[in-house]
């Protein structure tokens, strides 16, 4: 049995977003040779992106854990290879609407907490699917909340700053803000414990300092302490917790 310590930031490399910037801004994939276009990922470079984002966040929950180990889950398989594991790949979780893969978790007696990235890539991507992003979002948060309402539900929503224009930003800032929401497990099913809205430089690799503003919610720097919290006030004391 661990002991819970306090989660620290989640680190995301700034020279893993630099070169995944470079990757994004260049007309080729240089992987697999194939022209594409600028200012964009193509198919293959787009499943690949958050990968190191979702260990990031892997590693973070590790440490909250008590410094517990991270592995890679075998495919679809419904327990942890281990009892007392952090989950990184797709993690399947059966809930009250359908079967869902997550990107990340941690199911010692079933999913306490269940963590998905998001990506939008290019402009016209983010104009025509937003919206359904945001339904996914609540149908997620849904189908494990149904079944598990102390699981704690995160979501990263990660985007390229030249591809958001002003509106989508204001827009996509205050629907996220209404749903991730949840600090009661009476609240509403489709609501997540926290939302991250991560708007980053592909020319730097820096996240963007102003957006989401200052005092929302959905700022990176302020999801670990969230997670903390709720995470302490349903578990704490529980088995496999010290």
């Amino acid at each position: 049995m661990a002991d819970l310590q306090n989660m620290p930031p989640i680190k995301i490399d700034t020279e893993q977003l630099k070169k995944w910037g470079s990757r994004w801004l260049s007309d080729k994939n240089e992987e697999t040779g194939k022209m594409k276009e600028e200012s964009s990922f193509d198919r293959q470079q787009s499943v690949n992106f958050a990968q190191f984002i979702d260990l990031a966040f892997g590693n973070a929950i590790s440490k909250m854990l008590g410094d517990i180990e991270v592995v890679t889950p075998t495919f679809s398989s419904l327990l942890p290879v281990q009892p007392d594991v952090v989950e990184v790949g797709p993690v399947r979780i059966v809930g009250g609407v359908r079967p869902q893969n997550f990107d990340a978790a941690y199911r010692p007696d079933g999913p306490r907490i269940v963590f998905d990235s998001k990506t939008l890539n290019e402009e016209k991507s983010i104009g025509k699917n937003w919206q359904n992003m945001i339904n996914d979002l609540g149908t997620e948060a849904t189908t494990v909340h149904t079944r598990f309402p102390y699981a704690l539900v995160i979501f990263f929503v990660v985007l390229p700053k030249p591809a958001l224009n002003p509106k989508q930003e204001r827009d996509l800032i205050r629907t996220l803000e209404r749903l991730g929401s949840r600090v009661s497990v009476l609240d509403q099913h489709h609501l997540a414990e926290a939302i991250s809205m991560v708007v980053w430089d592909p020319e730097t690799g820096q996240i963007d300092e102003n957006s989401p503003p200052l005092s929302s919610p959905l700022r990176f720097e302020k999801v670990h302490k969230i997670i903390e919290e709720l995470y302490l006030d349903r578990y704490k004391g529980l088995p496999p917790h010290d």
